[in-house]
C-alpha cells in the first residue's frame, strides 16, 4: 500500500492495551474485572477509530508472554474472548467491522479457535474497516514464523527481500502501523507489530486502559495530524 506521507488520517493505528490490573487494583476490583472494563473501552475505542475514517485498527489484548500470569487469570480471559467474538458478533457485523485475530495458535483450546474462525467467516465480506486482535503474539514469533513460511515454500533465502518475507507475515494484507498508542504510563513496544513498527509514530498516554473513551481517539488522531512523517527522507 502507498504511503501518503501528508495525509491527516492514518491508516493503521496499533493499541498496545495496558493498565487493566492496575486500574482494577486502585479501585479495590479483582484483575478480571479490570480486563472486562478494560475490553469494553476497547469496543469503544476501536469503533471510534475506525469511525474516523482509519482502515485499520489493531489491539493487543494478549502476548506470548501473558502464558506467565495465573491459570485462573488465563481461563477467564479466554472465557472473555470467546464473548467478544460470538456474543458480541452481532454489533461488530452491525458496524461492517471485519474481525482478524493473527497470532501463533498453538496453546489456545478448541472453543477459542472455533470463536476465531467464525467471528473471522462471518464478517470477512464487510468493508467498513478492520479490527485486528494480536491474541497469543509476539513481534519475534511473528518474525520467525514468516521465516519458516519462506523456508516451506521454496524462497531462496540468499537473495530474500524485505518485500518478500512481507508476504510472509500474519495477515499479509494488514499494512504497517502509521501510529502506535499505549497506555498506562508505560513507554515501550513490549514486542508488539515489530515488523509494521520501523516508521510508526508512538504515543505514550498516562492513563489506564478502562479510561480510555472516545474523546482520547479525537486527541489521539488530532496529535497525529501534527506529526511530520518523512520515512528516513
Amino acid at each position: 500500500m502507498t504511503r501518503d506521507t501528508k495525509s491527516q488520517t492514518p491508516v493503521h493505528v496499533g493499541y498496545i492495551v495496558d493498565g487493566n490490573r492496575r486500574w482494577a487494583k486502585e479501585r479495590g476490583l479483582t484483575s478480571f474485572e479490570g480486563h472486562v472494563a478494560g475490553y469494553e473501552a476497547l469496543k469503544e475505542v476501536l469503533i471510534e477509530t475506525l469511525a474516523h475514517g482509519v482502515q485499520y485498527a489493531s489491539a493487543y489484548i494478549f502476548s506470548t508472554e501473558n502464558w506467565k500470569r495465573s491459570e485462573d487469570e488465563v481461563g477467564r480471559l479466554m472465557g472473555l474472548l470467546i464473548k467478544v467474538l460470538s456474543g458480541d458478533l452481532p454489533l461488530f457485523m452491525e458496524k461492517n467491522v471485519r474481525l482478524k485475530v493473527v497470532g501463533s495458535r498453538d496453546r489456545l483450546s478448541k472453543p477459542v479457535i472455533q470463536a476465531i474462525d467464525t467471528a473471522e467467516a462471518k464478517t470477512a465480506h464487510l468493508t467498513g474497516g478492520e479490527f485486528i486482535l494480536c491474541l497469543n503474539y509476539g513481534g519475534h514469533l511473528e518474525i520467525v514464523d514468516a521465516i519458516k513460511k519462506c523456508v516451506q515454500a521454496g524462497e531462496d533465502i540468499t537473495t530474500l527481500t524485505p518485500s518478500v518475507l512481507a508476504e510472509y507475515m500474519y495477515a499479509p494484507e494488514v499494512p504497517a502501523c502509521d501510529l502506535i498508542v499505549r497506555t498506562s504510563g508505560e513507554r515501550r513496544l513490549s514486542n508488539f507489530m515489530l515488523w509494521r513498527s520501523a516508521y510508526s509514530e508512538l504515543l505514550f498516554l498516562d492513563k489506564h486502559w478502562p479510561e480510555m473513551t472516545k474523546q482520547d481517539v479525537t486527541a489521539i488522531l488530532e496529535e497525529y495530524s501534527k506529526r511530520n512523517r518523512r520515512f528516513g527522507g
